[in-house]
């Protein structure tokens, strides 16, 4: 007796409009995300600020940014389980393209600080709410792929900012990010919103009750463990990049690091990592299983890192692109999340998780200032590491295996 073997999955879901505005609102999201980031020097002293007023208001702006993120991530998220996943990508992306186009004309700090919280609150529901739709949309044999295809393409957003404010003044940076969100909206009308979330719209079940996440101890742990599997990633991005020249220095690397670089290696990797972990993640049938030995991975680049005795640039680049790497598995964690909730509460969850993942560095960053004057740039940020890391392994061996599952259910 023969048995027919099962047909191939067609790729051609892949390439639906919808995927690909999720994987440009992403593009576009992380690119305005570190434009800030990369500006903040010459935009500030642009502005008349020394370099002492510089630094203390550059980190305030930092913080109220994040805070718009926070925020965002609850609202953009009950709003994706009580509109649509669509109208959050469209309400979302004009939210924070408007206020980049309008951090072009700023002449005050505090006009600027006050904008770039809108920014924040706008760029907070891009990347929760499109792969909440990319993982409901797609076959479950291709939402591995789906994430990877998201992120990918999205992440290379960082390497084209970094090169934007190489060739452009600030002010023309921020035009650009704006322009280039605006020009999505024209695809948005086109894309479809999610049959899942049209199906459960149809019923009488409470959709994008945030409160719910904290309600029942069973669901509160899900929770905690999808933000868990992340936080080493941010610990590599907030910390082991944005500092580098600081862990130059304290290595005796003779040549200065510049942070902008490490930051950009660090996402070209993750662009790579990112393309890798979905795959990976299919081949394996698992996503506990490919973030497992991705963050392994990361553990062993943030070791050789803080640990290696590197003593040249090129040697510390590299091992920024190995981190970098080691962490493109984010796209994946969201996957999970998205996978691990119901579709009344699945981009409430979503969206929430990637900014509270985000918001660690409000406590990572301020640990290792803390730590610095006692035990070294070195060791008050292999302190840090050792507490991410312990969660970020604890969620990986804990939550459930997510690879497959029927995502058409409710809460």
């Amino acid at each position: 007796m023969t048995t027919t073997p099962p047909s191939p999955v067609s790729l051609r879901p892949l390439f639906t409009l919808p995927v690909i505005v999720a994987a440009l609102g992403y593009f576009v999201d992380v690119y305005d995300l570190l434009l800030f980031n990369i500006v903040r020097v010459p935009s500030l002293k642009d502005l008349g600020l020394s370099e002492t007023e510089i630094s203390l208001t550059g980190g305030q702006i930092l913080n109220v940014q994040q805070a718009g993120l926070l925020l965002g991530g609850i609202l953009w998220g009950i709003l994706g389980d009580k509109r649509g996943r669509l109208s959050v990508l469209f309400g979302s992306i004009l939210t924070y393209s408007l206020a980049n186009i309008a951090c072009g004309f700023v002449e005050s700090p505090t006009t600027y600080a006050l904008l770039r919280f809108v920014a924040g609150l706008g760029l907070a529901g891009e990347l929760g709410a499109g792969i909440t739709l990319v993982s409901e949309i797609l076959p479950k044999e291709l939402r591995g792929y789906g994430s990877s295809l998201v992120a990918g393409v999205g992440l290379l957003g960082a390497v084209v900012a970094y090169f934007t404010v190489t060739l452009f003044d600030w002010r023309t940076t921020y035009f650009i990010g704006g322009a280039l969100g605006l020009g999505l909206l024209i695809l948005r009308v086109s894309a479809l919103e999610s049959g899942m979330f049209r199906r459960v719209q149809q019923t009488g079940v409470s959709r994008g009750n945030f409160w719910a996440l904290f309600s029942h101890s069973e669901r509160l742990s899900r929770y905690i463990r999808c933000m868990g599997l992340a936080v080493p990633t941010y610990l590599v991005i907030g910390i082991l990049a944005t500092f580098a020249n600081e862990f130059g220095k304290a290595l005796g690397i003779a040549e200065p690091i510049q942070p902008g670089q490490c930051v950009m290696f660090t996402y070209v990797g993750m662009v790579v990592g990112d393309l890798f972990s979905g795959p990976l993640s299919q081949w394996l049938k698992s996503r506990r299983q490919a973030i497992g030995l991705m963050m392994g991975l990361n553990f062993l680049f943030v070791g050789i890192y803080l640990f290696g005795g590197l003593r040249s640039a090129d040697a510390f680049y590299s091992v920024c692109v190995g981190m970098g790497f080691s962490i493109g598995y984010i796209a994946m964690f969201l996957t999970v999340t998205a996978e691990t909730f119901g579709t009344n509460l699945r981009a409430t969850a979503t969206t929430s998780v990637a900014n509270n993942v985000r918001a660690t560095t409000l406590l990572t960053i301020p640990a290792f200032q803390l730590l610095k004057p006692s035990l070294g740039v070195i060791g008050s940020a292999a302190v840090v590491a050792a507490v991410c890391f312990a969660l970020g392994f604890w969620a990986v061996l804990t939550i459930d295996e997510t690879f497959g599952k029927d995502l058409d259910y409710a809460e």
